[in-house]
């Protein structure tokens, strides 16, 4: 699919018109990945090393959020112009290596195939900036799914999730009228973007969350993408 490509079946045989996903601890594990470029902005500060599962507590509100959180949990906050000068060490350094170990978690791309074939359209919704998720979906073949790529940045600063307004770009991009929608990620930053916007929301349990998965608010939680499916049907039955 491309850039706010019609879609041939306006009401798929399915209860959501569009379903919108999350990329860092949903789609995909990029942990190993950010974890070795946040260590890489880490050294250059004088600062240990983060271990993967201290990364995780670091990553969901994008990249400038992951490196204040890693500073002040290894010896504080830097000062302003040393942190504008980490930050693009710890871009460039993640550009330069971002499919390194990075895998789709299990399930995904047969669920993603899945929906498009019963006429869903597939958006990617996320806090990572743009050029960065455009780049990562690239190098792993998966860029062609979505009919939109959305990313922290796109709308520029203070837009970001927990604010609706990503998600209400997705929407406004799907060429739909009040198309039946429903967002999937891991994170608090999706829960309550998904609120904010309206809309239901189902959570993984295996991605980044820094918090229980069921205090998140989900509307349901799925522990496998083979789940999502029935899920959602179920979810629809619900809210009928």
């Amino acid at each position: 699919m491309t850039e706010n490509s019609p879609n041939a079946l306006q009401r798929p045989d399915f209860p959501f018109d569009l379903v919108g996903f999350d990329l860092d601890g949903t789609l995909l594990d990029t942990a190993p990945d950010l974890a070795e470029a946040l260590n890489h902005a880490l050294t250059q500060a004088g600062r240990p090393a983060a271990t993967r599962e201290e990364t995780l507590t670091f990553v969901g509100g994008g990249t400038r959020m992951m490196l204040q959180r890693a500073l002040a949990a290894t010896g504080g906050p830097v000062p302003e112009e040393q942190f504008e000068a980490l930050l693009p060490q710890l871009v460039d350094y993640y550009e330069e290596h971002i499919s390194r170990h990075t895998k789709p978690y299990p399930g995904m791309e047969p669920m993603l195939e899945t929906l498009a074939a019963r006429g869903v359209k597939l958006a990617l919704v996320t806090n990572k900036l743009e050029h960065l998720a455009r780049k990562l979906l690239g190098e792993l073949g998966l860029t062609h799914h979505f009919y939109t790529i959305i990313g922290g940045d796109t709308l520029g600063p203070g837009r970001s999730k927990p604010a609706p307004d990503l998600l209400q770009l997705m929407i406004e991009r799907s060429g739909l009228t009040a198309p039946r929608t429903v967002y999937i990620g891991d994170t608090h930053f999706d829960t309550n973007a998904a609120r904010a916007a309206g809309l239901p929301v189902v959570a993984v349990s295996f991605g980044f969350s820094n918090l229980p998965v069921d205090t998140l608010g989900a509307d349901a939680v799925i522990d496998h993408f083979d789940e999502l499916i029935p899920t959602l049907e179920s979810l629809n039955a619900l809210q009928a």
